[in-house]
């Protein structure tokens, strides 16, 4: 069981781990051990509640596919058993992340001072071009 929050929890049947291969440069023991974790998690079949899976499809992550397959690749321990944490840990961090509510942007408009500002530059950017011209 992965525990999301006290009242969340994932099964571990609806995880999907597969072991392989690490990327990268490495000796001998990096192509003959399989340390690397590939964990895959289908969001739409699975017993998350409503809400969560809502946030999870709308969010624009690269982890998550159209279809609303999370997957995760873990491969920076060199033990196999370190990298499965791991990818539990930022599976777990991923649903965690969309239980916080987000501020809502305030529409804000330009101060007085800085639209005359920025209208004083203009004017004197301008007055600077006009001396650089040749006189024909």
């Amino acid at each position: 069981m992965l525990y999301i929050s006290s009242h969340v929890a994932i099964p571990d049947s609806e995880i999907d781990i597969h072991a392989m291969r690490s990327q990268g440069a490495g000796g001998q023991h990096v192509n003959k051990v399989s340390s690397a974790i590939h964990l895959q998690f289908d969001i739409v079949a699975s017993s998350l509640p409503p809400f969560y899976k809502e946030e999870l499809l709308k969010l624009k992550d690269h982890r998550i596919s159209q279809e609303g397959m999370i997957t995760i690749k873990a491969q920076q321990y060199r033990s196999q058993e370190q990298n499965r944490e791991d990818a539990l840990t930022r599976l777990s961090e991923l649903i965690r992340s969309v239980a916080i509510p987000r501020k809502k942007r305030r529409a804000t408009k330009p101060t007085k001072g800085s639209k005359e500002r920025r209208l004083e530059s203009k004017t004197k950017r301008g007055n600077l071009k006009t001396l650089r011209r040749t006189l024909e």
